[in-house]
């Protein structure tokens, strides 16, 4: 029978200081990590999804309000609402609110600051800044709070989220990615540092000034050294090398010259399968007006805006939303229609506070000290609905989730029904 193996005091030490090893690595990985720095509440019980309402209230009040700043229109333009969920974010928590009563039913929560917060594929996307700007991307369940993809990669300082149903777009001044449903990037344009294969860029240096995208375009408004005007270019949301993007066409416009006070005020309004809409503002005489360019950045024609609907200054720089059969742009003076295929002008609504959002069919726009019900179709204003927002006016961006009908007011979201 064979003698035991007995430990020698080299095989103890040895031993403890490999134990002692690891308890020093876990540390650092705790301390220095992501997971020490989060705290993630799911909900009890999912929120169950939002029946849509089936007709229009004839009286709304104010139900509850919350702090969001980070979903204020300064970055991401509407109340983030999924199929089940009004979704606040501030500081650095973002919160899942029952949509009737605002009571919290989940909170995910890091000790980094939130860059920005948008909807997409019934979750929340959440951005946060960290030494590497705003690069840290987490996707939140709409329902349960819980965690799904996440990400991490090359950012700006400040990013604009946006999403069109099938991509997620994160623009920053230098940088732009557009994200699927798993975080994968699909695209990467504008600044690289470090690329792996330089020359992937088309152009170098440039600012990115307005964008929108489809499932099968992007659109990038940018200003690009060298070049007297803004370039308008479009290009593949996915092509067979996210780092190498695929431009369709791409033109620089004469008419969006940089302002003395900064980049054109001109930006893309919204975008179809084969044509884009484009805000050129008045210049040397002529009016403001809204030029139309097929796939290929070649433009196809323009018309007037309206003079009730001249963009001012500081009016919110984002895309037209869609709203049923049409687009619905806020120019920060009003609303203008355009057909969702032609991109034609349809109607306007002169003096509004926002684009609105549809609920049972009609267009919910927001108005001084009230909602305006309109008729998507024809653009009749078929009953004004009164709203008490002690003094706001505006601008007010709108979600509606079932009956009840979100309005963002500067850095508050406000629960009406």
């Amino acid at each position: 029978m064979l003698a035991p193996e007995r430990r020698t005091r080299t095989d103890l030490i040895v031993a403890a200081v490999i134990a002692v090893v690891v308890v020093v690595a876990a540390s650092i990985a705790w301390f220095t990590g992501d997971a020490r720095g989060t705290t993630s509440i799911p909900a009890e019980e999912p929120l169950p999804q939002a029946e849509p309402a089936t007709s229009v209230p004839t009286a709304l009040t104010e139900l509850w309000r919350a702090p969001s700043a980070a979903t204020e229109s300064a970055r991401t333009p509407f109340p983030v609402v999924t199929g089940s969920t009004v979704v606040t974010a501030d500081g650095g928590s973002v919160l899942g609110r029952e949509p009737r009563s605002g009571e919290q039913s989940w909170s995910y929560t890091r000790d980094l600051p939130l860059c920005s917060v948008v909807s997409s594929w019934n979750t929340a996307v959440a951005v946060y800044r960290d030494d590497r700007a705003c690069s840290q991307v987490t996707e939140l369940d709409g329902p349960t709070g819980e965690r799904a993809a996440q990400r991490t990669s090359d950012a700006d300082d400040a990013v604009r989220l946006s999403s069109d149903g099938t991509y997620v777009t994160s623009r920053g001044d230098t940088r732009m990615e557009l994200w699927r449903s798993d975080m994968v990037r699909t695209l990467e344009y504008g600044r690289v540092d470090a690329p792996v294969n330089p020359g992937s860029q088309p152009r170098n240096g440039c600012t990115l000034l307005s964008s929108a995208s489809t499932n099968s375009r992007t659109a990038v408004l940018e200003q690009c050294p060298g070049e007297a005007a803004a370039r308008l270019s479009l290009l593949d949301p996915a092509p067979e090398d996210a780092s190498e993007p695929e431009e369709y066409g791409s033109t620089v416009v004469p008419e969006l010259v940089p302002e003395a006070e900064g980049p054109t005020a001109g930006r893309i309004i919204a975008i179809t399968g084969s044509l884009v809409a484009l805000y050129i503002p008045a210049a040397n005489g002529t009016p403001d007006r809204v030029g139309l360019y097929d796939e290929t950045a070649a433009r196809t024609s323009e018309f007037i805006l309206p003079e009730d609907l001249s963009p001012i200054r500081d009016s919110p720089n984002f895309p037209a939303t869609t709203a049923g059969s049409v687009f619905s742009w806020f120019t920060g003076t009003g609303v203008q229609a355009f057909d969702s295929t032609s991109l034609s002008p349809l109607w306007t609504v002169p003096g509004a506070l926002g684009g609105g959002a549809v609920m049972a069919g009609r267009l919910l726009v927001p108005v001084p000290d009230a909602i305006s019900v309109v008729d998507i179709a024809t653009g009749v204003s078929l009953a004004d609905i009164p709203v008490d927002r002690g003094g706001y006016d505006g601008p007010i961006q709108t979600s509606v989730i079932g009956d009840v009908v979100v309005e963002q007011r500067g850095a508050d979201v406000v629960a009406l029904g």
